[in-house]
């Protein structure tokens, strides 16, 4: 499946889209009200067929009577995201989840609620829209246009999500059952290992490295004058609205900014190479120690998009545990230096002389690990320390 996400123009009917969405958080906010009021008294979940039931039952009534305005395949979407939430949850309250989880650092919370300003989307599946000619779709009875950038590929449109950002820009997300080829795809045999760090975004074995532009750091500056031109002003009044703007402003473009980056990139590596291979990290612990900069990296939004190049031109993108000591490891002679600080940027084997760059060692490991796994054999070039030595 493939998703389209389109802007839509900017119109006075977009504001029949956004009161739908504020409608949406409302019956969401209601719905997480009945569960934590049914566990209370009777210790169980409340399943999603037992509340879709239960909500058509409230639509027919006065009080809710306003909720007919949001489709009942929206409605239905919502129970139905309540209950994967729950379930998601209760899952991983069991033993074996729970130690996998506390080594990820991924902590489980249920399903909560919502302000209606941050929800932010509703979803249609069989009913509620349909596709005209050009740019325009049908939703409920209006007609909207958007920003057509490519032509929708597929039989069968699965899903039409309606999404509101910071800004209160609507774009439409379009699921269709197109599928992608990977013939044509050029292949190189090409493998290569990347290790994660902080001053380099990504060292390679093959020593082409990639540095990140650190988008909000160059734009931190701007970001400080916005938030503090926001903070001076009175709450809910126009001058508040305007300056919220402009700080949500700032932060999509950087947004914006580090994805155009990350596609780009991300496409460029699956292009020139066959077999990549990376550390699975924890990205949250690396998140509590070194805090904003790993979120200017983006390291897994990063990945994300590896990935789906990856299956798209059917290469192959592999992961090594993580608790291989890949910086610790010597990559000439397989010796492993256990005394390794994470400070010290690079360290003398004992056993054969060779001076290791920390991060250059470990992308060099990685990639001889993760090509043993597959049968590729030893891929390494010589590393610079050893023609050096």
């Amino acid at each position: 499946m493939i998703t389209y996400k389109f802007k839509l123009y900017n119109h006075k009917r977009n504001q029949h889209l956004k009161r739908q969405i504020n409608l949406a958080a409302e019956i969401y906010n209601h719905c997480i009200a009945l569960h934590k009021r049914y566990y209370r008294r009777y210790g169980k979940h409340l399943s999603a067929n037992t509340l879709k039931k239960h909500l058509t039952k409230l639509k027919k009534l006065d009080k809710y009577a306003h909720w007919v305005q949001l489709g009942s395949q929206a409605i239905q979407d919502i129970a139905e995201r309540i209950d994967r939430g729950y379930k998601l949850f209760f899952r991983n309250l069991t033993l074996d989840h729970q130690v996998v989880n506390a080594k990820a650092g991924i902590k489980s919370a249920p399903p909560n609620f919502k302000k209606r300003i941050k929800y932010k989307s509703f979803t249609l599946k069989q009913a509620g829209y349909k596709l005209l000619q050009d740019n325009y779709i049908r939703i409920g009875k209006r007609i909207y246009r958007y920003f057509l950038s490519r032509e929708v590929e597929g039989n069968t449109i699965k899903t039409v999500t309606v999404k509101r950002d910071s800004l209160g820009d609507l774009y439409i997300c379009i699921v269709t059952d197109a599928t992608t080829s990977a013939e044509g795809v050029p292949r190189t045999g090409k493998s290569v290992g990347y290790d994660f760090g902080l001053k380099t975004f990504l060292t390679a074995s093959d020593g082409n490295d990639i540095v990140s532009p650190l988008f909000f750091r160059q734009s931190a500056n701007k970001v400080k004058k916005a938030s503090q031109g926001l903070s001076s002003k009175q709450r809910r009044s126009n001058n508040r609205e305007r300056a919220r703007l402009n700080l949500a402003r700032k932060h999509r473009k950087i947004a914006n900014q580090r994805s155009d980056f990350h596609w780009k990139l991300a496409n460029r590596i699956t292009d020139e190479y066959d077999f990549i291979f990376f550390e699975d990290l924890v990205l949250k612990g690396m998140q509590r120690l070194w805090g904003r900069k790993i979120s200017d990296l983006g390291f897994y939004s990063f990945l994300q998009k590896v990935k789906y190049y990856g299956e798209t031109k059917a290469k192959h993108i592999g992961f090594i545990d993580r608790f291989y000591p890949s910086s610790k490891t010597c990559s000439d002679c397989g010796f492993v230096f256990k005394e390794l600080e994470l400070r010290q940027q690079s360290w003398k084997c004992a056993e054969c002389g060779i001076v290791h760059n920390r991060d250059r060692n470990a992308s060099v490991n990685i990639e001889s690990v993760g090509a043993s796994t597959l049968g590729l054999g030893d891929v390494r070039p010589p590393s610079p320390e050893a023609i050096a030595a």
